[in-house]
């Protein structure tokens, strides 16, 4: 997961630094700049924080970022980049939650910037990196799902869309396992029914999930330790159509529901 974080900060940092905006002295300084940096200033403050970001250099970029981000004249079309510059800062020294926030301010506070929709991307990534573990509780997985779901609804045409529909698929995949999981824990204390209601859950919700044909093999397990035959040829029966080469070998469908389609 460390090494997909970096690859992936690596990218989004080089596109926020391809924006263009206005001048940071446009519209003259604010009486805050006034009392405290002149416009100049603040753009070298910015142009330092940037860098350090760049670098890597995580703590020091996060008191410049914190800093400039002070100065900044209301409506300045930098703010927006060094929210999402803090927001992977935030994320790499892993303050998760601080990070998920600077984020969310960016797609929130200015939808339309070029970089709300990256953003919101790095929201879900937050929230799936702090749902390492499938069989932990899934609170922060959902989360992602939802924040990913919002990006293909939001910004369906933005190039971050097409990385978030990945991203669900994976998600997908581990919400399969961990219900696959449930239903093999259920099946080894000999609680059948408790068993079925799992792994017909995994079928039903996740089809195309890499689990999906285990699931109906030990569906198929379930049934016949119930005495369900009607169940036992139907699951065979799609299995067959559906996963062929799950019935192979190591199946425990019997022989003479070869024709069960």
């Amino acid at each position: 997961m460390n090494c997909f974080r970096s690859l992936v900060l690596a990218g989004t940092l080089v596109l926020a630094g391809c924006g263009g905006g206005r001048s940071p002295g446009a519209g003259g300084a604010t009486p805050a700049q006034a009392e405290g940096a002149s416009p100049q200033e603040v753009d070298s403050l910015f142009r330092q924080a940037e860098g350090l970001a760049r670098r890597g250099k995580w703590g020091e970029a996060i008191k410049h970022l914190e800093r400039v981000l002070l100065e900044f004249s209301p409506g300045d079309s930098r703010i927006p980049q060094a929210r999402y510059f803090l927001g992977e800062a935030k994320f790499a020294i892993g303050s998760h939650l601080e990070a998920a926030r600077e984020f969310r301010r960016v797609s929130d506070e200015t939808p339309n910037d070029r970089l709300a929709p990256e953003a919101l991307l790095r929201v879900g990534d937050v929230y799936t990196d702090l749902w390492r573990r499938p069989e932990l509780d899934p609170s922060y997985g959902q989360t992602a799902l939802a924040t990913y779901q919002e990006l293909l609804n939001r910004y369906a045409n933005a190039p971050a869309a097409a990385r978030a529909q990945e991203r669900i698929t994976e998600l997908q995949e581990r919400f399969a396992y961990k219900e696959y999981r449930a239903g093999v824990f259920y099946f080894k204390l000999k609680a059948y029914d408790s068993a079925i209601l799992y792994l017909k859950d995994v079928v039903a919700t996740y089809p195309r999930a890499s689990v999906a044909p285990d699931a109906l093999l030990k569906l198929v397990e379930a049934y016949q330790r119930l005495g369900y035959q009607e169940d036992v040829q139907e699951t065979c029966g799609y299995l067959r159509r559906f996963h062929p080469d799950a019935v192979r070998g190591r199946s425990p469908c019997p022989t003479d529901t070869a024709g069960t389609s």
